[in-house]
């Protein structure tokens, strides 16, 4: 049975962790992301767990990636000054395979910006969020309710993929309040998928060692299983190497693991869309303004309706490029200058489409996005 709560999204987000059996949380505080450290510096000790604040950003995911490297399901958040300062470390999560939920809840950039104020300016941080080639796994939730679903559906997708995965709230989803339906906690716990183990021999272990799109299998440490963790790249036992061959199998495989599972990565809401003649592009807290606008030009007799990625990386390109080639009228809306813009004019080859674009700390509104709609 369903829970309804009254509560915030950087809340819900907390709850999530505690109920996905989330063991650890290292952090440090930042606007508008703190109040998830402050809900799990009770809750997870209080739940068998440990949440510890560290001296800055960099230790923070260092001891998340040590907690999960033990075999513990760990989480550390900020926002988009503190993900800069965890870059270097994020790349060894994905190089090493390290599983790792982390959470940006998106404030005005770049550089300190505006720490108060919504924006969704780090939507392309969080695709590269580190030098070199990786393969990002990035939600999106569009309402409270999925600031819980989406940060337990993230637990999974880390174990399942054995990676970083990001969650991209925005300072207006983090901090409105109000009533959120969530799953009961036996539906959520039932539907967790841990990360897998090898059983067998000793001397046959070999991590790295799996097929071209699988991910590692990386058991706890201290447990008598040797292996080694690098940064470098690395053969089927961890230990460094420069062999060409080997270097771009394991390049090849950090990517195919997520691009030959992408159904099981891909989710999004097409809302009233099947009559529509317009469609509206959205994601995060601006998708809420979207549906009230659509909600009031319908009532007018506009045939309107919204694409809302879920999972905006990888990215929904068949969709996206099916949808925006079917529909004459096209408006994308976003809280930066065009950044996600910028991947439907990839994925789709059209370059002409209406855009809604506000970078100054301020939401948009269901009017701003009526009287745009109605001047297309």
């Amino acid at each position: 049975m369903a829970r309804e709560l009254i509560s915030t999204g950087n809340e819900l987000a907390a709850l999530a962790a505690v109920d996905s059996k989330c063991e650890f949380f290292g952090g440090y505080p930042i606007t508008p992301s703190s109040e998830i450290m402050h809900e799990l510096s009770s809750a997870l000790p209080a739940n068998g767990g440990v949440s510890i604040q560290m001296e800055d950003e960099i230790s923070g995911i260092c001891t998340a990636l040590g907690a999960s490297m033990s075999g513990k399901r760990a989480m550390t958040a900020s926002s988009g000054p503190g993900i800069s300062l965890k870059s270097e470390n994020l790349g060894l999560g994905y190089i090493a395979e390290v599983p790792l939920v982390v959470v940006n809840v998106m404030r005005g950039g770049p550089s300190t910006g505006l720490p108060t104020r919504v924006a969704q300016g780090d939507i392309l941080q969080a695709k590269n969020p580190t030098h070199g080639d990786v393969k990002s796994i990035t939600l999106v939730p569009g309402n409270l309710s999925e600031c819980y679903t989406e940060i337990a559906r993230a637990f999974n997708l880390a174990d399942r993929f054995m990676q970083p995965v990001f969650v991209l709230l925005d300072e207006t989803i983090g901090h409105m309040a109000g009533k959120a339906t969530i799953p009961d906690l036996e539906e959520i716990q039932k539907n967790i998928v841990f990360r897998k183990r090898f059983d067998g021999d000793k001397k046959d272990y070999k991590p790295y060692g799996v097929g071209a799109d699988e991910p590692a299998v990386l058991n706890p440490m201290f447990e008598g299983y040797r292996y080694h963790f690098t940064g470098l790249h690395h053969g089927p036992t961890g230990h460094p190497t420069e062999d060409a061959d080997v270097c771009a199998a394991l390049m090849n495989r950090l990517f195919t693991k997520v691009d030959a599972h992408l159904d099981e990565l891909e989710l999004n809401e097409e809302y009233l869309l099947d009559d529509a003649e317009i469609m509206i592009i959205a994601y995060g807290s601006v998708s809420l303004a979207v549906k009230e606008a659509i909600n009031r030009l319908r009532r007018e007799g506009i045939k309107i309706g919204m694409f809302r990625p879920k999972t905006i990386w990888p990215s929904p390109a068949k969709r996206l490029d099916e949808l925006v080639n079917k529909f004459d009228k096209v408006l994308v809306t976003e809280l930066n200058m065009g950044q996600y813009t910028q991947e439907i004019q990839r994925v789709s080859g059209r370059r002409e489409f209406d855009t809604l674009l506000k970078a100054n700390g301020r939401p948009l509104s269901p009017l701003e996005i009526i009287e745009k709609v109605k001047g297309m």
